[in-house]
């Protein structure tokens, strides 16, 4: 199947799934159709280092209905449904839709998890899992980044997300314990916090390694006898993850 028929597939089921006179206004459908058909593409080249060839109906179904363009600064609206990460200020940037695809389906989300995130960022990661699990705590260390992504999520219509300022090595954890784990940012090794606010039998996706240094993209699944079993995906590129100071 060739790129343009797929994105062309992909937009019918967006349609579909609008009011007519939404799916008429909305400008961006044949854009976002297009970018699930890239991502389901890189899913399939990436398959064998992620054991992911495609990844579930939920998860993009998500990706299909959040809002990209909501979510990042206004000059960076005509790139929104590129397929790369984009600068939102202060250091940060939107991760890149293929990853936050990844990261999501490779926490194998319930309709009824409860989830944190670490990182806020733009908002975009918190809102795809918005779209798949019953709960999302969300916590940026950056004051202006963490407080716009709390406004335009809020602004989207999103209550099942609740945003905290702080810094999330040390998790949420009057919240927890938590069904899955996400962290947007590259740590230089898995924050202790996390694994021990994680369910036995939940799972934590993290980038690991040095801001300079190759990161492996990592799921850590904790056993019921609270042990952890590792493994590594592909490699990848992530801000560092900041501490309070």
């Amino acid at each position: 199947m060739s790129r343009f028929r797929a994105a062309g597939i992909f937009a019918g089921l967006i349609a579909g799934a609008l009011p007519e006179s939404a799916a008429a206004q909305d400008a961006f459908a044949a854009q976002r159709a297009q970018l699930l058909a890239e991502i389901a593409g890189m899913a399939r080249a990436t398959g064998a280092e992620t054991a992911r060839p495609a990844f579930s109906p939920r998860v993009m179904a998500a990706l299909g209905k959040v809002p990209r363009e909501r979510l990042v600064p206004p000059e960076q609206v005509p790139y929104a449904y590129e397929n790369r990460p984009l600068p939102i200020g202060h250091g940060q940037t939107i991760s890149q839709p293929y990853i936050v695809a990844l990261m999501t389906d490779l926490l194998e989300p319930k309709p009824a998890d409860v989830v944190l995130e670490i990182g806020t960022g733009s908002g975009y990661q918190a809102a795809v899992l918005a779209e798949v699990v019953a709960k999302v705590y969300t916590i940026e260390i950056v004051e202006p980044v963490g407080r716009r992504a709390a406004g335009d999520l809020a602004a989207l219509g999103y209550r099942n997300i609740a945003t905290r300022i702080g810094d999330g090595y040390n998790g949420w954890p009057e919240a927890a314990p938590f069904d899955g784990i996400l962290v947007t940012a590259a740590a230089p090794y898995v924050p202790k916090p996390l694994v021990e606010q994680l369910k036995p039998g939940g799972r934590l996706v993290i980038p690991v390694g040095g801001q300079w240094q190759v990161q492996d993209l990592q799921v850590i699944e904790k056993r019921p006898d609270g042990s952890t079993a590792t493994r590594r995906t592909i490699p990848v590129r992530f801000v560092p993850l900041t501490r309070s100071k």
